[in-house]
């Protein structure tokens, strides 16, 4: 008896996901537990699980489609063959119906029953519908597909692997179809080939993940719904750097983590926050919601963009515990592990362009928070000091604000507090 597969629960206020990618192919044999595909949803990835042994039946849902909730994307059929039997019946009439029509030759003259599009329909060829949209999207003859699949089926990665070979010129069916082409499209010379790549290789179409289209949407709305400004100071960072060098074997050891500037950083934002409430606020309608809790957001950047998990209750945290928090979400949001809960509200947040080696920029808010702290490379400067010109190892400092509840005094005085915690690191433990 086949089992559908549904969508689960994607957590509150997720109501639908985007289909990534399928772990498996029609046909395939499934045990229970096994990651049968990936969906995307605005903050994060996560795989859908075989709920018991089998062969993967249908898959009624291909990559990049929108899913909701209880929405059936699939089956898992009964793992003695039926499954798989039962999915080529329509297929078979055409296949005997090729057979009737060359009787011969039909070893040889397979290749030969492509349609006008280039694409096989004899039944033949074995592959899932989300394999074929991959090759009808790039034009790919799966006749000439060699599958490497349980029994001969044409996976993602054989489609892949010819669009490759292709786009170096070694692709088989190319002067078929440019052959083909004049005569349907007439119209106009074409700019770019069949495989989605300007005529001379140099691009590429690549989809964008679910969570690279939220990414985009926030940061055009955070900058079209909020009065955003953004104020520099800079910080020198020589005593933070000390303490840091002096204490970081110790503090590893008794620990088990480094100790990072982020901690620092982190200490000194809650310090300011406490002395400048508005900073650590939520506009919502004509109300100022002023938050007494400190869940300070961490920007993260990962293969498929920023996230920002966020350290909870910041301030009831010690040094080891907020760099243990830090390095506990970083691990989670590279190997795509991390929860909704992981991500899910956030008073403030904290960016670091500087481990890229950016010496300055304007940090765009993670709405509907009203500021965030971009922290920068440190480089050695000139600085004058008590008269005499020194090297100090100085970072720029940002703070983008939403102008319409902070005004720039405050901004500014909010930033000095951070520089003035920064440079007498020791004040920091009087701020927990």
């Amino acid at each position: 008896m086949a089992v559908e597969i549904y969508v689960p629960e994607l957590g509150e206020s997720v109501a639908d996901a985007t289909v990534g990618r399928w772990l498996k192919d029609e046909g395939d044999a499934v045990s229970a537990g096994d990651a049968l595909v990936e969906l995307e949803t605005d903050k994060i990835n996560f795989e859908v699980e075989a709920e018991q042994d089998g062969v993967l039946e249908s898959i009624s849902k291909n990559e990049g489609d929108t899913v909701n909730v209880g929405e059936v994307i699939g089956t898992i059929g009964e793992s003695d063959g039926s499954a798989a039997q039962s999915a080529e019946p329509e297929e078979e009439p055409a296949t005997a119906q090729a057979e009737a029509e060359q009787p011969e030759p039909e070893a040889e003259e397979a290749p030969d029953a492509s349609g006008a599009n280039g694409h096989r329909e004899d039944g033949e060829v074995r592959a899932s519908p989300s394999v074929r949209k991959l090759a009808d999207e790039y034009e790919i003859n799966l006749v000439g597909v060699s599958g490497s699949g349980s029994g001969g089926r044409v996976t993602r990665e054989d489609v892949e692997r010819m669009i490759r070979e292709q786009d170096r010129g070694s692709g088989g069916t190319a002067p078929t179809r440019e052959a083909e082409r004049p005569a349907r499209e007439e119209p106009a010379p074409q700019t770019a080939s069949q495989d989605g790549h300007a005529e001379d290789g140099r691009e590429e179409r690549v989809r964008l993940s679910r969570r690279r289209q939220t990414i985009a949407a926030r940061l055009v709305e955070a900058q079209q719904t909020a009065a955003m400004l953004t104020t520099f100071n800079e910080v020198d960072m020589t005593a933070v750097m000390e303490l840091r060098n002096r204490r970081k074997a110790d503090f590893q050891e008794r620990n088990g983590v480094k100790l990072g500037f982020m901690s620092f950083f982190t200490k000194a934002a809650i310090g300011a926050l406490k002395a400048f409430p508005k900073v650590n606020a939520e506009l919502r309608d004509n109300e100022l919601i002023l938050k007494r809790y400190y869940d300070i957001g961490v920007a993260v950047n990962t293969e498929e963009g920023l996230v920002v998990p966020v350290v909870r209750d910041a301030d009831t945290k010690g040094f080891a515990g907020i760099e243990s928090s830090i390095s506990e979400l970083a691990t989670k949001a590279r190997d795509g592990k991390l929860g909704l809960e992981d991500l899910r509200g956030g008073t403030f947040t904290i960016t670091n362009g500087g481990i890229f080696g950016s010496l300055l920029s304007t940090p765009i808010l993670n709405t509907p928070q009203v500021a965030i702290l971009g922290m920068h490379k440190i480089q050695e400067r000139p600085m004058v000091v008590d008269g005499e010109v020194k090297v100090r190892p100085m970072m720029y400092l940002a703070l983008s604000y939403d102008h319409r509840i902070i005004d720039g005094a405050d901004a500014v005085q909010f930033l000095v507090r951070i520089k003035e915690l920064i440079e007498d690191p020791e004040s920091l433990l009087l701020e927990g």
